[in-house]
C-alpha cells in the first residue's frame, strides 16, 4: 500500500496529540490524590472536635450530628480512594496506549536503510568495471531503520564517497598486489542505531590520504601559509577534504575530481543536524563517519521563555548555554558583548529579533543561548530556561509560507504549542540586525565603553586565512577589525574610514603592499596613520624597501605564534 505524505504527517500530529493527552491525566490523578490527603486531615480533624467537645459536656444532639458528619466523611473518602485507583490504572492504561500508537506511527515514517542502498551494488560494479578494478560492497546493517526524510538525502552523498573511493582510493590490482593486498579491494558500508542516534561508516582499503601530499595541496591552493600548515594536526588537515571545490585529485573524471562530493555530504549531514568526520591510515584506507538523528520527526530541544511565551531551540544548534552577570556585560558603539575564552560576543536580546514587546525589569542576571555559524558566534538573551524535552515537529500549514526565525511547531507535554526556532534563518537575522545598527541595549545597566578608547584596525591581506588570524588574534586582545582583500580595497576602505592602524600584507593583486604604504604616507590626511608590514619575505631588501615605503614596522607572518605583532601594535597606538 503506498500512504501519501500529508496523511501520514496527519496521522503523526494526532498521535502526538494522543501521547500529549494522555499525559494531561498525571497532573489530574495527583489531584485527586491531595484531595484524598484532604479528606483524611478532615476526618482527624472531626475527630479532634468530637473529643473536645465531648470533655466539656455539651448537648448529646450535638455529638450525634458530629459523628454522622465523621461517618459522610469517612463513606466520601473510601468512595474517593477507589475512584482515584481506577483513574491511576486508566492513567497508566492510556499512556501505554498513547505511548505505543506513537511509536507505530513513528515507524511509518522509516525504511530499512536497503532502500536507499540497493542501487550501490550496480554501480560499484559498473564503475569498478570501466576503471579496471576488483572491488566487492559490503553492506552491515541493510535492515537498520532510517526516517525516510533522512533515507532519500543519504543517497547523493554515499553516491559521490563510494565513487571517489572507486577512483582515487582503490589501487589498480597490479599495485594492490605490489602492496602485498588482496587483488580485489572492499568497499564496506556499516548502518547502526547506538545511543539514540544513527550512524554510518563508509570505509575502503585502498590507499588512504597521504599527510604530507595533503598538507602541501592546501598550500598550493593558497588555503594557509607554508608555516601554519606545518602546525595542522591530522584532524585540522582532513577537514579540508571537506571544503567546496577542494579535491586531491590531480585529474578530473566523470566520477569524481572536482571537490564537490564531500562538500555535499558535510553540508546534508549539517542540515540535519549530524556530523561527519574522516580517519585514513596510509596504504590502508580511509574511513568515513556519519552520525545523524534517527529521525526527523522528533527533535531534541532546549524549552526557554520569551516574553511569556514558549520556543524550542533543537539542541543540535546551540553553541552553549550560560548566565551572565551585568558587570560582565560591556558596550561598544550601542553593542552589547561579553567576553569568553579571550572573544567578545555580541549580545541581542530574543524579544527584538522576534519582535515581541521589550521587558518591564532589568534583571541581575542574564541567560543567554549562544548560536552561531562558521563564520560568526552569537549570544541571544532570553527570559528563563524551561528544560529539554523531546518534540514530535508537526509543520506549520503551508499557507503561512516562510515564517521568519521559525522552522516548525510541537506541542508540549501540557497540550500548550510552541514554535521551534528556525536557528540558521534566526542568525541571518541577527548579523542583518547588527550590520544595519538597529540593535537595543540587552541590560540598561551595562558599563559602557567610549567608542574613543575602542581602537580600529584595518588588515589587508589577500589570504582568508592569514586575514581571519589576523582579525581573530587582534580581536582577541580587544581591538576592532575591519578587513580588504586586497591592496585597492585596502586603499579605497582607508580613504573611507577612520582607523588607528594598517596591517597590510606585501603580494598582493592590484596593489602590493609597498605601493599602499606608499599612498598612505603621501596622503596629507592619513599620513600620520602608523602601518605594520607583515609578510613571509624576510630578506634585508624587502625589510628596507617596506620601512621606505612608510611603513613603521617590518615584520614576518612567524610573529603571529608569538607577542611581536601585539607588542608592535601596544607601540603604536597602545592598549584596546
Amino acid at each position: 500500500m503506498r500512504v501519501g505524505a500529508d496523511n501520514l504527517n496527519r496521522l503523526m500530529g494526532l498521535a502526538g496529540e494522543s501521547l500529549v493527552e494522555a499525559k494531561w491525566l498525571e497532573p489530574f490523578a495527583d489531584s485527586f490524590l491531595q484531595l484524598k490527603a484532604g479528606h483524611t486531615e478532615l476526618s482527624d480533624l472531626l475527630e479532634k472536635l468530637q473529643e473536645l467537645l465531648a470533655n466539656r459536656h455539651l448537648e448529646r444532639r450535638i455529638d450525634e450530628q458530629l459523628t454522622a458528619v465523621r461517618q459522610k466523611a469517612s463513606e466520601y473518602q473510601q468512595l474517593l480512594s477507589d475512584r482515584y485507583s481506577e483513574l491511576e490504572q486508566f492513567s497508566q492504561r492510556s499512556t501505554n496506549l498513547a505511548d505505543r500508537l506513537y511509536r507505530e506511527v513513528i515507524a511509518t515514517r522509516m525504511s530499512p536503510f536497503a532502500e536507499a542502498g540497493q542501487g550501490f551494488p550496480r554501480m560499484v560494479r559498473d564503475i569498478a568495471k570501466q576503471l579496471g578494478k576488483k572491488v566487492k560492497l559490503e553492506i552491515v546493517g541493510k535492515s537498520t531503520l532510517v526516517d525516510r526524510d533522512i533515507l532519500d538525502r543519504l543517497e547523493a552523498p554515499l553516491t559521490h564517497m563510494l565513487r571517489n573511493a572507486l577512483d582515487h582510493g582503490i589501487e589498480l590490482p597490479q599495485e594492490r598486489l605490489a602492496a602485498l593486498k588482496p587483488e580485489e579491494a572492499t568497499i564496506r558500508i556499516e548502518v547502526a542505531h547506538r545511543a539514540g542516534m544513527l550512524f554510518i561508516s563508509v570505509s575502503d582499503d585502498g590507499r588512504g590520504i597521504d599527510l604530507e601530499f595533503l598538507r602541501q595541496e592546501v598550500i598550493r591552493k593558497q588555503m594557509t601559509n607554508t608555516e601554519m600548515a606545518n602546525r595542522l594536526s591530522e584532524v585540522e588537515l582532513i577537514e579540508f577534504l571537506f571544503l567546496p571545490g577542494f579535491s586531491t585529485a590531480t585529474t578530473v573524471t566523470e566520477f569524481s575530481g572536482r571537490g564537490v562530493g564531500l562538500n555535499v555530504a558535510h553540508n546534508m549531514v549539517r542540515e540535519v543536524g549530524g556530523t561527519v568526520r574522516a580517519v585514513s591510515q596510509p596504504g590502508q584506507g580511509i574511513t568515513f563517519y556519519m552520525q545523524l538523528p534517527l529521525t526527523l520527526s522528533v527533535i531534541r530541544a532546549l524549552l526557554v521563555e520569551i516574553a511569556g511565551e514558549p520556543y524550542a531551540f533543537p539542541l543540535s544548534r546551540i553553541e552553549r548555554v550560560v548566565t551572565l552577570l551585568k558587570s560582565e556585560i560591556a558596550v561598544s558603539e550601542n553593542r552589547p558583548f561579553f567576553m569568553m575564552n579571550d572573544r567578545p560576543i555580541e549580545l541581542i536580546s530574543a524579544r527584538q529579533i522576534l519582535e515581541l514587546p521589550p521587558p518591564t525589569t532589568n534583571p541581575e542576571m542574564l541567560n543567554v543561548i549562544l548560536v552561531g555559524d562558521r563564520a560568526n558566534c552569537y549570544g541571544l538573551v532570553i527570559d528563563r530556561y524551561l528544560g529539554e524535552r523531546s518534540l514530535v515537529v508537526r509543520p506549520l500549514d503551508s499557507r503561512l509560507g516562510k515564517v521568519p526565525n521559525v522552522s516548525a511547531a510541537a506541542l508540549m507535554d501540557n497540550g500548550f504549542p510552541v514554535l521551534i526556532v528556525d536557528v540558521e534563518d534566526l542568525v541571518r537575522s541577527i548579523a542583518k540586525a547588527f550590520a544595519t545598527g538597529q540593535t537595543s541595549q540587552v541590560n540598561q545597566s551595562t558599563r559602557q565603553i567610549t567608542s574613543k578608547t575602542y581602537k580600529h584596525i584595518l588588515v589587508v591581506d589577500d589570504s582568508i586565512t592569514v586575514r581571519e588570524m589576523e582579525r581573530k588574534l587582534l580581536e582577541n586582545n580587544g581591538y576592532k577589525v575591519e578587513v580588504a582583500v586586497n591592496g585597492v580595497d585596502g586603499w579605497n576602505a582607508i580613504r573611507g574610514g577612520n582607523y588607528d592602524l594598517v596591517v597590510t600584507d606585501i603580494d598582493m593583486p592590484r596593489m602590493n603592499g609597498f605601493e599602499l604604504a606608499s599612498h598612505i604616507k603621501t596622503h596629507p590626511k592619513l599620513k600620520h596613520t602608523p602601518v605594520i608590514i607583515v609578510s613571509y619575505k624576510d630578506r634585508e631588501e624587502d625589510r628596507l624597501q617596506g620601512l621606505e615605503a612608510g611603513a613603521d614596522y617590518y615584520l614576518t607572518k612567524s610573529s603571529f605564534h608569538d607577542d611581536t605583532l601585539i607588542q608592535s601594535v601596544i607601540d603604536l597606538i597602545g592598549e584596546a
